[in-house]
């Protein structure tokens, strides 16, 4: 009889440490099959409950990551938001979730990492280049306000606004332009940003830059 008491006990003991790991690994599956889905209402309760929304997959890609990968833009926003959510996580290539969401155009959810303190000056390629590469005005505009610096230098000294000339929009070259961007820097390649609209065959892009330019010098005669 003591023998069937002490394990009764010992089963209950052992149960009683195995129901909380069941609960936490079906959350676990649960929370990343909702970030899959972009099912908010899912990912919302169970951070309410407390679960990390900065749980990697078994692939070691972050909920936020993966969010912005898929995309699913609205469990992308929850977790930008979110208090506890660490938003300068890094893909292979070392571009950020903000890079990536400003690539995009998804000016909401950039709005919400970079209240979140995303890096907006992210060194080497930053998310003006892409934001630039994307000709999202918008999103430009908006890392702008937040302090981006117009004429950062990749790492073969690339700027936003040659990227812009010769992969992003009119628009965008137009508003780099306005907002005082260096019309004459050069990168590695002793390359323009003329150069990068005539070699992406841009015309638009090409006039505007030449007439910005012609202003430029205009101003400079005495």
């Amino acid at each position: 009889m003591n023998y069937f008491i002490k394990t009764k006990k010992l089963f209950v003991y052992i149960g009683f440490f195995l129901i909380p790991f069941g609960t936490q690994a079906g959350s676990y599956e649960d929370f990343f099959k909702a970030v899959q889905f972009d099912n908010v209402r899912v990912v919302q309760g169970l951070l309410q409950r407390g679960f990390d929304p900065n749980t990697v997959n078994p692939e070691g890609v972050p909920a936020l990551m993966l969010a912005v990968r898929e995309p699913s833009l609205k469990v992308a926003e929850l977790l930008a938001a979110h208090p506890d959510t660490k938003t300068e996580v890094r893909n292979g290539q070392d571009e950020s979730v903000l890079m990536l969401a400003a690539l995009k155009g998804y000016l909401p959810l950039v709005q919400k990492l970079v209240n979140n303190d995303a890096d907006v000056n992210k060194t080497g390629w930053a998310p003006l280049h892409y934001a630039a590469s994307g000709g999202h005005v918008p999103v430009i505009a908006h890392l702008l306000e937040h302090s981006a610096y117009i004429d950062a230098e990749s790492p073969n000294g690339t700027t936003p606004l040659m990227m812009a000339a010769m992969y992003g929009s009119p628009e965008s070259v137009k508003h780099l332009i306005q907002a005082g961007a260096d019309l004459t820097l050069k990168n590695q390649l002793g390359l323009t940003a003329l150069d990068f609209a005539i070699r992406g065959q841009r015309k638009n892009a090409k006039e505007l830059i030449e007439q910005a330019l012609a202003r430029l010098s205009s101003r400079q005669k005495p």
